[in-house]
């Protein structure tokens, strides 16, 4: 799936100027796009006062391809400047594009944060970096990264995931895999949506305590939602050898299942992807980086729905190993510093 047969929403210029105006104005007046709680007040506020036209392309997504690509901002790759070459190293790189992308978070929804990543920013940076290649984190590159739930080790994870392309000359794909385009024998849905395995927090957090002191939460793969299946899917961090061969091979026709419904979709340098975190799971295809400047860069935003009902309710007493979900407008709440769920 390109981005030409993907579900498209298109901004139209007035939307866009609109959209531009409004990140540039905040950006002006913090100078920043290091998020505080004075400029995510700020955001909210603005975010409030967007027209019906935007809110309205920032609805909900509905189709079963769990997904939309909201395209029409525009990215002047010279005045963005050259790709980072680290998250570490992106300080303010691209930052009206950071604030636009906190204003259509907020209009979704909530924007979160981890303490644990990215050093609590609200938008990451995903770009390629030296000595990551291999790892199973956003920063590799000559490896597959394979589908997964964004953080789907913490029960305060993303209802929605936004990746923002501000580089791709080398039309690297993401790919995403829906739930409900999937074919699974009943038994195995009865296997799936038991709490066998943990899943455990993924390398690109800086610590994950909590799991020492309390054994890491069994948790289902899959979940009968009131509007159909949804899924909690990492396998690189999830522990199969733990489990029976029964489950095992239960959970291997939903991960062949995933892969045969996957889409490839390259982004191009303005393109929004939202991704459903609920019912998609998503990667990105093997490259090979150059480092000089010209590789791919994508910016991520994290986003909750406040009274969505698409996971069990006994997540709300997992630990999350120790790593708080940041808020936008209330920050850390004393049920995310100790591992709940957020509400």
């Amino acid at each position: 799936m390109s981005t030409a047969a993907a579900p498209v929403r298109q901004l139209d210029a007035t939307t866009v100027a609109e959209l531009r105006e409004a990140a540039q104005k905040i950006l002006d007046e913090f100078g920043t796009s290091a998020t505080s709680p004075e400029l995510m007040e700020r955001v909210a506020r603005t975010a409030g006062q967007l027209g019906d036209t935007l809110k309205h392309q920032c609805r909900p997504v509905d189709t079963a391809d769990g997904l939309f690509v909201l395209r029409g901002l525009p990215v002047d790759d010279e005045a963005v400047g050259p790709t980072p070459s680290g998250w570490a190293d992106a300080g303010d790189s691209g930052a009206v594009y950071d604030i636009a992308l906190l204003l259509l978070a907020t209009v979704m929804g909530r924007p979160i944060a981890w303490e644990g990543q990215q050093d609590g920013r609200f938008v990451h940076n995903i770009v390629p970096a030296p000595g990551h290649e291999t790892q199973q984190t956003g920063a590799s590159s000559t490896v597959l990264l394979s589908p997964h739930t964004e953080d789907a080790f913490h029960p305060g994870r993303a209802h929605l995931l936004m990746l923002a392309c501000m580089r791709n000359r080398d039309d690297i794909a993401t790919t995403a895999a829906s739930v409900r385009r999937i074919r699974l024998a009943d038994g195995d849905v009865d296997l799936l949506t038991r709490p066998v395995l943990p899943i455990l927090p993924d390398d690109a957090y800086a610590e994950a305590q909590g799991f020492a002191e309390q054994p890491p939460p069994p948790v289902p793969a899959l979940y009968a939602a009131e509007d159909g299946m949804t899924l909690r899917f990492d396998p690189a961090y999830t522990p199969l050898d733990d489990a029976d061969a029964d489950y095992r091979a239960a959970y291997g026709r939903l991960s062949d299942e995933l892969g045969r419904v996957s889409v490839p979709v390259s982004l191009s340098p303005g393109e929004i992807l939202v991704v459903d975190n609920d019912l998609v799971v998503h990667g990105r295809v093997p490259f090979r980086a150059r480092y000089d400047g010209t590789d791919r860069w994508l910016k991520r935003a994290s986003v909750r729905v406040p009274g969505r009902r698409t996971r069990p309710a006994a997540e709300a007493g997992e630990h999350g190993y120790g790593q708080a979900a940041l808020e936008a407008h209330t920050g850390p709440t004393p049920a995310t510093r100790t591992g709940g769920a957020l509400s």
